[in-house]
C-alpha cells in the first residue's frame, strides 16, 4: 500500500522570503506593463490623429480639385461669362449674365461652406466683383481687389505660373488661402480664410497646448497662434525634458496635393498625459508599497518572529510529570505575559479536565434517561388502546390474559432503570408483547422467534427490539390477511474481525416501508415527528448511537417477496 503523502511544513522565515520574491516580481511586472501601456497608448493616439489628419487633407484636396475644375470650366465654356466679356458693362445682357454666374457660384458656396468666397476680374472691362455672398470685411475686399489688379497689370503671366495652386496670401495682416484661375483676360478668384480652413482640425482633442497650423513654403505659420482650447501659444513651444517615450507631444504633418502649404498638427496628448501620469503614479505607488513591505517584513522578522520563535521553543520543553519548565524572558511584554498566562492555563486545564469529562457523562446519562421515558409512555398508551379495542369487541377472556401480560411487562420495565439488560429478558418481553397483540388480532398475526442458545448472556439496551416489533405490528398487521413476523438473533463475526457482533433481524410480510421513509432511513435523515409518529424509531437510533458510540449499525430494507426488514448489528460486549 502506498504511503500517504504528508504536507511539508516550513518556518515563517520561508514565507517571508517568498513575500520578498513575489513583491519584486510584481514590481518588475508592473513597471513593464506600465511602460508597454504608455507606448501602446501613444502609438494608438498618434495613429488616430494621423488618420484624422489624412481624412481632412483628402477632403480638402477633393474640394480644391473640384473648385479648380469648376472655375476652369466656367472660364472656358460658360456662355454667361462670354456674354460679360463681349457686352457693355451697363447693358442688360451684362447684368443678366452676371446674375446667372452669381446664382451658380452661390450654389457652389452652399455646397462647400460660407467660408469660401468667389470673385471675378475682367481685365478688359476693368471689372472686379464677388460671385457669391462674401464672408470677409469690406476693407479686406478692397485690399484683395487692389492686389489682384496690381499683380495683373504688373505682369500678365503672374497667375498663369501658379494656376491650380492654392497659395497663402496676406490681406491687412490676416492670412487667406487663395486660388486664381486665369483664362485670357478673365480671372476667377477663390478665397478662404486660413483659420476657417483648419477649424475642423481644431475641434480634435490635441491636449491643452496642442494646436493646428498651416505652414507656407517659407516655413512660417499662416494661421493664428492659438491652441485648440483657444489659449494664446508661445511662438516657440518648449521642448519636453522627458525621454522620447514619456514625451507627451508629437507632430503630425500632412501635405496637400494642389497647394503651396501644408498642415501641421502639434499633439500634446491631453488624454495621454493623464494616462502617462496615472501609469507613472502606479509605478511609484508599487515602489513605495514594495519598500514599505520590505521594511515591515524586516521589522516583523526582528521584533516579532524571533520572540515568537523563542516562545514556541519554550513551549516544547516539559518535564516528565507534565509540568512546564521556567520560560526564558522575552523582550516583548505581550509574550512575557503570555508565558505567565500559559503556566496558569496549564494548571486550570488540569483542574477542569476531570470536571468537564464527568459533566459530559452526566449529560449523556440524562439524555438516555429522557429517551427511555419517552418510550415507556408510548408503549403503555398503545397497550391501553388495545385493551379498549378488545373491550369494544367483548373479548373478556382475552382482556384478562392481555391485562396480566401487560402488568408483567410493565412491572419489569418500571423496575429496571439500567442502560443494558440481558438479551434473553428482552426476547421474553417481545414474546409477551406479541402474545398481547395476537390476542387482539387472533388469526391475523403469526410470529416466530429464532435465536442461538449461546447468546442468552449478551446484553442490549432495553426496549430496542420491542420498538421495531411494535412498528411491524402497527404498519403490517391487518384483519384482512395473515401477517408473519420473524425475529432472528445470532452471533456474527465483524467485518474487520476485531470483535463479535450480535445480528438481530425483524422482518414481516406486510406492505413494507414507504419509499420516502426508506430513503430518509437509508441516508440517515431524521423522520418527521411533528404529528407524533416515528418517535420510537428516532429515539432508539439516538440511544444506540450514544450507548455504542456510533459503533452500532442498522439497515432498513424491503424484502423481495414483500414486507419490511430491520437488521441490527450490535457489539457483543457493551461499551463502558
Amino acid at each position: 500500500m502506498a504511503k500517504k503523502t504528508e504536507n511539508k511544513q516550513y518556518p515563517i522565515r520561508h514565507y517571508v522570503k517568498i513575500m520578498f520574491l513575489i513583491s519584486f516580481i510584481v514590481l518588475v511586472l508592473d513597471f513593464a506593463i506600465s511602460i508597454s501601456a504608455i507606448s501602446i497608448v501613444k502609438q494608438q493616439s498618434t495613429q488616430y490623429l494621423q488618420d484624422t489628419a489624412n481624412l481632412y487633407i483628402n477632403r480638402i484636396n477633393h474640394d480644391f480639385a473640384y473648385i479648380n475644375h469648376y472655375t476652369g470650366w466656367t472660364l472656358a465654356n460658360d456662355e454667361s461669362l462670354e456674354a460679360m466679356n463681349t457686352s457693355e458693362m451697363n447693358s442688360s445682357e451684362f447684368f443678366k449674365a452676371n446674375d446667372n454666374l452669381h446664382k451658380r457660384f452661390s450654389e457652389l458656396q452652399k455646397n462647400y461652406g460660407r467660408e469660401y468666397n468667389f470673385f471675378i476680374y475682367l481685365k478688359k472691362q476693368s471689372f472686379f466683383l464677388n460671385f457669391s455672398p462674401i464672408s470677409i470685411s469690406y476693407m479686406d475686399y478692397q485690399e484683395l481687389k487692389n492686389q489682384i489688379i496690381a499683380n495683373v497689370e504688373a505682369d500678365k503671366n503672374v497667375y498663369k505660373n501658379i494656376y491650380s495652386k492654392w497659395t497663402p496670401v496676406q490681406i491687412n495682416g490676416k492670412y487667406f488661402i487663395s486660388n486664381i484661375v486665369p483664362y485670357y483676360d478673365s480671372y476667377i478668384i477663390s478665397l478662404v480664410s486660413a483659420d476657417d480652413l483648419v477649424r475642423p482640425l481644431r475641434q480634435i482633442n490635441l491636449g491643452e497646448n496642442g494646436f493646428v497650423s498651416l505652414i507656407g513654403e517659407d516655413g512660417q505659420s499662416v494661421t493664428s497662434p492659438i491652441s485648440n482650447s483657444g489659449k494664446l501659444l508661445d511662438e516657440y513651444p518648449r521642448v519636453s525634458s522627458f525621454p522620447n517615450l514619456f514625451q507627451a507631444g508629437t507632430t503630425v504633418d500632412g501635405e496637400f496635393s494642389n497647394a503651396t502649404f501644408h498642415v501641421k498638427l502639434v499633439i500634446q496628448f491631453g488624454t495621454f498625459e493623464k494616462i502617462m501620469i496615472a501609469q507613472l503614479l502606479i509605478i511609484l505607488l508599487a515602489v513605495i508599497i514594495t519598500c514599505n513591505l520590505c521594511f515591515i517584513l524586516l521589522y516583523f522578522k526582528n521584533k516579532v518572529l524571533k520572540p515568537i520563535k523563542s516562545f514556541s521553543y519554550n513551549l516544547t520543553f516539559w518535564t516528565g510529570d507534565g509540568e512546564p519548565l521556567e520560560f526564558e524572558s522575552s523582550k516583548i511584554i505581550e509574550l512575557e505575559k503570555a508565558n505567565k498566562q500559559f503556566l496558569n492555563l496549564v494548571e486550570q486545564i488540569k483542574k477542569y479536565k476531570i470536571d468537564l469529562y464527568e459533566r459530559e457523562l452526566e449529560k449523556q446519562r440524562i439524555q438516555l434517561d429522557y429517551m427511555k421515558l419517552q418510550i415507556k409512555p408510548h408503549f403503555f398508551l398503545n397497550c391501553l388502546t388495545n385493551i379498549y379495542s378488545m373491550a369494544q369487541m367483548q373479548m373478556y377472556k382475552e382482556i384478562e390474559q392481555m391485562t396480566l401480560s401487560t402488568s408483567k411487562y410493565f412491572r419489569y420495565i418500571f423496575q429496571n432503570g439500567e442502560d443494558f439488560v440481558r438479551l434473553e429478558d428482552e426476547i421474553d418481553h417481545v414474546r409477551i408483547y406479541l402474545d398481547i397483540q395476537k390476542h387482539r388480532y387472533q388469526n391475523s398475526l403469526v410470529y416466530r422467534i429464532e435465536q442461538d442458545d449461546s447468546i442468552t448472556d449478551a446484553q442490549i439496551p432495553p426496549l430496542v427490539l420491542q420498538t421495531f416489533v411494535e412498528n411491524a405490528v402497527k404498519y403490517a398487521v391487518s384483519r384482512v390477511s395473515e401477517v408473519q413476523i420473524l425475529l432472528t438473533v445470532r452471533y456474527q463475526e465483524a467485518a474487520d474481525e476485531s470483535e463479535e457482533q450480535i445480528m438481530i433481524q425483524i422482518s414481516d410480510t406486510g406492505p413494507g416501508f414507504p419509499p420516502d421513509i426508506l430513503d430518509h432511513l437509508h441516508y440517515g435523515h431524521p423522520l418527521d415527528q411533528s404529528e407524533g409518529t416515528h418517535i420510537g424509531i428516532m429515539n432508539t437510533l439516538q440511544r444506540l448511537d450514544s450507548l455504542y458510540r456510533q459503533k452500532a449499525k442498522i439497515l432498513f430494507s424491503n424484502r423481495i417477496d414483500g414486507g419490511a426488514c430491520v437488521t441490527l448489528y450490535l457489539p457483543a460486549r457493551a461499551l463502558e
